[in-house]
């Protein structure tokens, strides 16, 4: 046997094995023992916090609803069978007196209860703490959200029921569910207490608060709180973190959970997982605790990693004494000097089964780089297409540059050059990547084919659908140009049906400025999207126009903003065709045009948003989507002529006769009352709508805000007052609804530019 293989591998394998046998054994044993008992501590008190959070849900929740149950049902004062037969038409005061009892148990378990329903099925009428008094409640669309309580007692032959949660929008007079919405779970029982609910004629209802199932789980178990859901009878989830789940089947595989153990370890989506639940007693819930064994497990993990941190390390200091006391019988000096010997020798007879080892990983070594000269040439074309990219951002220094240049197969004698940029991409938008790709390389194959008397073209894609063409000529001359451009323009056309467009830089002298004409070719390519009809771009004056410090006037904007907010849709398609014809003929530079077109369409949809427009087909209107897709100026004004002509439209069949004779009464018992509380909650009671939706009827349909309007009619009424001049500031101030005379001398002069004193000597001075 050879020296190398029976003395340096021997040691070294009989020294190793001996610490790996001995470092093992004692890492097993603690490894056992640690993790047994630990995992079963870990395990017991998890067990113990998910009873005391299943108990304080019962006793904090579940048992304050019923509760709540209990002391309507009980409550001598109400009659809670008011509404079970037609007698209550004549007992409006007993309605108020039973409304107000709802509504003092919410308030009384704000923390618990959202709201409390009473409903009559025999004669569909709802009495809520939310929502009044509801007579045929099946055909208000907020109920909805009360449906599954409703419809569930109905056929239920119980006296109870907990629903699974849902979630109700927080403005009660909106079914839009939104990030703020209530996620809501409703116990219902029939009235009188034994009653089923398909005999009961009378349903009381709790809509509790989702929120303070999970508030109490959040604090008695806040590191698990992300893990930890609620699952009702058919598997539906009651609470959890994530909000947008609940109401829903569970995602969890129920058949890793096993019934007969309180908490066990399973795998969920391939990884594995430590699952707890206790089960609440009065509703058959289970609250479920899903934490990552990983998680769970983190301080028994830590331990584990520590005793094989310290086997590791036994082993490292042992595998060091291992090669300390092989090297001692072996030099490796010999083996280098052998090693360098057989290289001369061209494999010489001692050499052993190491040295042809390494005399393979030579040879393989310089096959290796035989294959990177072929890869180099084979990957040519894309180093070429690299090198053009730097060179368009001038990223390349002078010693770089005599390094890349050979993979251009450019020879020294041209000393102009010049960039043009080819945009075809409103053309290639509509076509699959695999035909955008053969046209725009068929298009670059075309050029560098062309024959070019003393010049020299080089053409490459860029990301961005454009295609850049390098030419190398002798002296400046855009005849050269104008041939290359007109071809593109023709071969588009013919051979693949794309309409392009082209422009090109100023001449540069060396190859590594070619960035400065790219440079100003990409300035004139920026005013393709203005002018669409014009194929060839290389007017000098739009530099000048880039260069200028000119914006577009301030009323243009102002006066499409003004024939959006009339809905005027003849005038406003007149703005826009201004607006866009300011950007194509202005002196103004193509980013300002930009972000005035940006900064239309902002305008636009801030309106949209104010009066909650939503489009009749689109779930979802984004208008800047819709705007980014648009290839050009003339497609950005019908777009955008379209589009709010559309919307006039629907705004105009959306305004009911309801909201104008609404605003009309508002408008007569103002102007009636000028002295009395014209607050927007005291109108709104007497023309019985909401004081939200009264505001936004009077900004819609009149343009001013409330406060405004009725500010104005005093002021009106005041100046009326003070012309007759027959009663003093203090009695008009009185007359027109304002407290003091300070105030209203200071809301006179902000409406008329004078206090009432100056008005009235005026009028005394004219007279």
């Amino acid at each position: 046997m050879k020296k190398w293989n029976s003395v340096f591998i021997n040691l070294a394998i009989s020294y190793i094995s001996v610490v790996l046998v001995v470092v093992l054994l004692l890492c097993s044993i603690f490894y056992i023992y640690f993790s047994r008992n630990y995992k079963e501590d870990l395990r017991n008190g998890n067990r113990l916090i998910l009873e005391n959070t299943a108990q304080t849900i019962e006793t904090a929740v579940l048992q304050r609803a019923q509760q709540i149950y209990l002391d309507i049902s009980l409550n001598k004062n109400v009659n809670v069978r008011l509404f079970a037969d037609s007698s209550f038409q004549n007992n409006h005061s007993k309605v108020i007196d039973l409304q107000e009892l709802l509504k003092s148990e919410v308030i009384g378990n704000s923390d618990v209860v959202q709201a409390v329903h009473l409903y009559y099925p025999g004669q569909n009428v709802l009495l809520s703490s939310l929502y009044g008094l509801k007579f045929n409640a099946d055909q208000d669309s907020r109920m909805a959200h009360l449906a599954d309580w409703t419809y569930g007692m109905r056929g239920n032959k119980q006296s109870s029921l907990w629903t699974a949660t849902r979630l109700v929008p927080q403005d009660t007079y909106s079914n839009l569910l939104d990030s703020g919405s209530n996620a809501l779970l409703t116990y219902a029982h029939s009235y009188g207490f034994q009653a089923s609910g398909e005999n009961s004629d009378v349903f009381i209802a709790i809509d509790v608060k989702e929120s303070a199932i999970s508030e109490i789980i959040r604090n008695m178990m806040p590191s698990q709180y992300e893990d930890t859901f609620i699952l009702n009878r058919s598997g539906n989830l009651i609470s959890a973190a994530d909000k947008g789940k609940l109401g829903f089947r569970s995602d969890y595989d129920a058949s890793m959970i096993r019934e007969e153990a309180g908490s066990n370890s399973g795998t969920i989506e391939k990884t594995s997982h430590v699952v707890s639940y206790q089960t609440l007693p009065s509703t058959g819930w289970k609250i479920y605790s899903v934490v990552p064994s990983g998680s769970f497990y983190e301080k028994s993990i830590f331990i584990q990693k520590l005793i094989l941190g310290i086997c590791l390390l036994a082993i490292l200091i042992g595998i060091v004494l291992s090669g300390i006391l092989a090297r001692a019988n072996y030099s490796p000096i010999k083996r280098l000097t052998a090693k360098i010997r057989g290289l001369s020798d061209h494999a010489p007879d001692h050499v052993t089964n190491e040295y042809r080892l390494i005399d393979t990983a030579f040879v393989k070594l310089n096959d290796k780089v035989n294959s990177l000269e072929e890869t180099l040439e084979a990957n040519r074309s894309v180093i070429k297409h690299n090198v053009v990219l730097n060179l368009l951002s001038n990223g390349y220094t002078d010693e770089e540059w005599v390094e890349e240049r050979p993979f251009l197969g450019i020879s020294s004698e041209y000393n102009r050059f010049c960039c043009l940029i080819l945009d075809s991409s409103e053309a290639l938008a509509g076509i699959s990547s695999r035909n955008m790709q053969y046209a725009v390389y068929g298009i670059i194959n075309q050029l560098e084919d062309t024959f070019l008397p003393d010049c020299r073209i080089i053409a490459e894609a860029l990301p961005d659908k454009k295609v850049v063409v390098i030419v190398c000529a002798n002296q400046e001359s855009d005849d050269p140009l104008e041939r290359i451009s007109q071809f593109v323009i023709s071969e588009s056309r013919e051979q693949f049906r794309l309409d392009v467009q082209i422009s090109w830089g100023c001449w540069v002298q060396e190859m590594t400025d070619v960035h400065r004409s790219y440079k100003e070719a990409q300035t004139f390519m920026k005013y393709a999207y203005f002018l669409p009809e014009i194929s060839i771009l290389n007017d000098r004056k739009l530099l000048d126009r880039e260069n200028s410090p000119d914006e577009i006037p301030q009323a243009i904007l102002e006066r499409f903003k003004d024939k959006l907010h009339a809905r005027q849709p003849r005038e406003l398609a007149t703005a826009v065709e201004q607006l866009v014809a300011a950007t194509r003929e202005g002196m103004y530079s193509a980013d300002h045009c930009r972000f005035i077109l940006v900064n239309t369409v902002f305008v636009y949809s801030e309106y949209l948003k104010s009066v909650r427009y939503k489009h009749p087909e689109q779930e979802s209107l984004d208008l800047y989507n819709q705007y980014a897709l648009l290839h050009d100026i003339r497609s950005f004004q019908n777009w955008l002529v379209d589009s709010a002509t559309a919307f006039i439209v629907h705004m105009e069949k959306r305004n009911s006769d309801r909201a104008v004779s609404s605003i009309e009464a508002a408008k007569q018992y103002i102007h009636g009352h000028l002295s009395e509380d014209l607050s927007l909650e005291a109108v709104s009671t007497k023309v019985f709508l909401s004081p939200k939706y009264l505001s936004k009827l009077f900004k819609e349909e009149i343009g001013v805000t409330y406060t405004d309007y009725v500010t104005s009619h005093r002021m009106e009424r005041a100046k009326a007052l003070l012309e007759k001049n027959n009663m003093t500031i203090e009695q008009i101030a009185n007359t027109v609804g304002y407290a003091t005379a300070a105030y209203f001398i200071k809301k006179f002069k902000e409406m008329h530019g004078c206090t009432p004193g100056n008005y009235l000597r005026n009028i005394t001075e004219q007279t």
